[in-house]
């Protein structure tokens, strides 16, 4: 299993970490399997979604800021509620198909840690599992 840190730098965001997914699969040598990126924390995220426009990004934020707001009536009295559901709602891992070494995703696909209670160092794992044998079609 490969591992890497990511640091946020506002209280929420999201980091394209696509470019450290794909360098932890090449230092593994996985060429042909499945790659899982799980993130061990329980306010912040991975998502799998556009990383050409940027304003896609910015429309996550708003939009999962309008249904999970970040004052509420919260029985969790750390300050942070909002961030845990908000966590969940995204989940804590993707599974991603790599083929000849390269991470299957489409053409405006990124891999993001979502951070929802930063500033923040946070850890990604990945964990590269081959394909042996044929396929079952």
């Amino acid at each position: 299993m490969e591992r890497f840190t990511v640091r946020s730098t506002r209280r929420v965001e999201f980091l394209n970490i696509t470019a450290r997914v794909q360098n932890a699969v090449a230092q593994h040598g996985l060429q042909d399997g499945l790659c899982t990126v799980f993130i061990p924390h329980t306010t912040a995220a991975v998502t799998i979604n556009e990383n050409a426009d940027p304003d896609a990004v910015a429309d996550m934020i708003q939009i999962i800021g309008r249904l999970i707001p970040q004052r509420g009536d919260y029985c969790h009295t750390e300050g942070n509620s909002d961030a845990h559901m908000k966590a969940s709602l995204l989940g804590c891992a993707q599974t991603i198909v790599v083929e000849q070494g390269i991470l299957q995703l489409g053409t405006w696909q990124g891999i993001y840690l979502a951070e929802f209670d930063g500033p923040r160092t946070r850890t990604a794992w990945v964990k590269c599992l081959p394909t042996h044998g044929k396929e079952v079609r």
